[in-house]
């Protein structure tokens, strides 16, 4: 592979963004699918531009919440830019969703027939960047003896191959689940949600990346959190979303705190 070649141009926004940077919270927010973005090598892979705008290419809404949830708990929020089509930063490069032919329904024209030199090439320019800058923040927080809780955020669409999927909220977890129960018993304190423990998914080391790698690995607190994107395609609703989480993650770090944390856990 020709080490020169990049599919960034130059005055392309960068893979990965880092808002408030020196944000004093324990936790550490992160979101895989926050953006739709596609350089101008690629086009768009050959889907339409409607397509773009669907959960196929993004989770719709998250980097919204993501940013006011952010703020109220001065945290720091590490966002990918660029579409899922691209390569899915929340599945390990290796299986085949990584980098999909079809979405839902949706053939990719874009990613048929690729060879290993274009995986590679995709790798290393949009999930690298993101997974190191994660792991840095990470390094950088051990190094200082600083705790951390780690907090995936994601938005899934209300109904999937035409079943409806009745939460409003989802949380995720694998193998330790101290923290997502923490979050669990909060938001069933919070009235009129229909709260999904590991629906409508859950984590795996094949279907999933982020908390296997960063969470359970180092031994961190953590979850994913999956919200409902009806709710939060408008910015009102993300702003009301993540004033909610807020409070759900404030008050599940009370009754959880970081020193509980399990230390690292086997993949």
């Amino acid at each position: 592979m020709d080490r020169t070649v990049s599919l960034l141009a130059d005055d392309e926004m960068p893979p990965v963004t880092v808002f408030n940077a020196e944000g004093a919270s324990a936790f550490l927010i992160v979101a895989d699918h926050a953006g739709n973005a596609f350089p101008r090598s690629m086009g768009r892979l050959g889907i339409s531009e409607a397509d773009r705008v669907r959960h196929i290419a993004w989770d719709i809404g998250i980097a919204g919440v993501c940013r006011t949830l952010a703020e109220r708990l001065d945290a720091t929020l590490i966002q990918q830019n660029y579409s899922r089509l691209i390569i899915d930063c929340n599945r390990p490069p290796s299986v085949p969703s990584s980098i999909p032919q079809q979405s839902e329904a949706t053939p990719i024209p874009g990613n048929l027939g690729l060879g290993e030199a274009e995986r590679t090439l995709r790798e290393r320019d949009f999930f690298r960047p993101y997974h190191a800058r994660i792991a840095a923040e990470l390094d950088e927080r051990a190094k200082a003896g600083r705790p951390t809780v780690l907090i995936a955020m994601h938005s899934f669409t209300p109904s999937y191959h035409g079943v409806a999927r009745p939460w409003h909220v989802g949380v995720l977890y694998n193998r330790d689940t101290r923290f997502a129960s923490a979050i669990l018993a909060a938001l069933r304190q919070e009235s009129g949600l229909i709260v999904g423990d590991n629906e409508p998914y859950s984590v795996d080391d094949t279907t999933d990346y982020t908390i296997p790698v960063h969470g359970e690995r180092r031994g961190l607190l953590h979850t994913g959190i999956e919200i409902r994107q009806d709710l939060i395609i408008e910015p009102a609703g993300q702003t009301d979303w993540a004033e909610r989480m807020a409070r759900v993650l404030a008050s599940a770090l009370e009754t959880c705190p970081p020193e509980q944390s399990p230390g690292p856990l086997a993949s």
